[in-house]
């Protein structure tokens, strides 16, 4: 049986990648390789124009995708080529003007940069510095953790990909504050995350030697996160909330390990809440509930997200254990779940 629905558009099956030679790019082109109902036409980049894939990653040799060409990543060019589809694996700020003409053009854009997951022009100011770029698409860009956004996503022409960090906070949490079962204030996230978080640019606090056996808080005290974070959060709980956000750099290539200080209501336990996420999640097939605390090295490689509560009776607090690959369902995996939703396919397709 065919895994494509009868809403399947073919056009939509054709997809480019503007930016594809960064870990998420690089991601993103080996699951699309393999996806059996995706064809990638193009692969965008200015730093590697005539080069192919495999000649600039030569994990592909021998692959499809192998011998595909970079072509100069002009907005304009991007716009013109035959996906229906184009993903966005960009630095924030660069994104918006390929978004702009991409949608001139009729494609619809994923696009996993944080160009267009704030819903105010004047909080990505803030937070990520100087004016933004395409204002006017903001309000009209769905913010997408399938999970908790799928119908929207369905019909969009603009899908802006949650965070990595946020996507492992949220889905624990949003659907909780949705039920308002846990208290809005003194909510507390410290998580850790693979190197590969940080992009693949040559900084010398990313070195080997600086971070082999360390480990290191960063981006305190407000990163950059906290602003989708918060703005999802309070959307799902009805009010303006405001939470302590500590992220750290750990030694290990790839990974989010999310550790939540929450208080529920209404003396609500552990299990009760457990309960709740195992019925909300029953039929996702990418959140795993779990009894015992989860380990990134069994999601990593993967679109999962395995998440577990306890109770901590001295202070009447839960703790959510929230763990997550940063570039499967922290970016390239979310991305194609995406796809899949809006091409009118399998959700799993690609991912499994």
């Amino acid at each position: 049986m065919s895994s494509q629905s009868a809403k399947t558009d073919p056009s939509l099956l054709k997809v480019a990648i503007v930016g594809a030679s960064g870990y998420s790019g690089e991601e993103l082109c080996a699951l699309l390789d393999r996806h059996p109902s995706a064809e990638v036409t193009a692969v965008f980049s200015r730093q590697h124009e005539g080069k192919t894939v495999g000649e600039v990653m030569p994990r592909f040799s021998g692959l499809k995708i192998a011998s595909l060409v970079f072509t100069e990543a002009e907005p304009a060019k991007v716009a013109a080529c035959d996906a229906g589809i184009v993903f966005l694996a960009l630095p924030h700020g660069v994104a918006a003007e390929y978004a702009v003409a991409l949608l001139k053009a009729h494609k619809i854009v994923i696009d996993l940069s944080a160009d267009f997951r704030l819903n105010e022009a004047e909080v990505y100011a803030d937070y990520y510095g100087g004016t933004h770029p395409a204002p006017e698409l903001l309000r009209g860009a769905i913010y997408a953790i399938p999970e908790l956004s799928r119908e929207a996503i369905k019909s969009s022409p603009l899908i802006a990909c949650a965070g990595c960090y946020p996507t492992s906070i949220q889905l624990p949490l949003v659907p909780l504050f949705k039920r308002g079962l846990l208290d809005s204030s003194g909510i507390v996230v410290s998580s850790a995350s693979g190197v590969s978080g940080a992009g693949r640019k040559a900084s010398i606090d990313y070195l080997y030697a600086e971070c082999n056996e360390n480990m290191r808080a960063y981006g305190l005290p407000r990163h950059r996160h906290i602003s989708e974070v918060e703005q999802q959060l309070s959307l799902a709980a009805g009010a303006k909330m405001a939470i302590t956000f500590i992220p750290h750099l750990a030694p290990m290539n790839r990974g989010i390990h999310s550790t939540i200080v929450a208080t529920p209501t209404a003396g609500k336990r552990a299990s009760e809440l457990r309960e709740i996420l195992r019925e909300t999640y029953a039929t996702e097939p990418f959140v795993r509930m779990r009894e015992t605390p989860p380990e990134t090295k069994h999601v990593a490689g993967t679109n999962f997200c395995d998440i577990a509560l306890f109770d901590e009776p001295r202070t009447g607090r839960i703790v959510i254990l929230s763990v997550i690959d940063n570039l499967v369902k922290g970016a390239a995996g979310q991305a194609v779940q995406c796809f899949n939703i809006r091409a009118g396919l399998l959700e799993t397709e690609g991912l499994m």
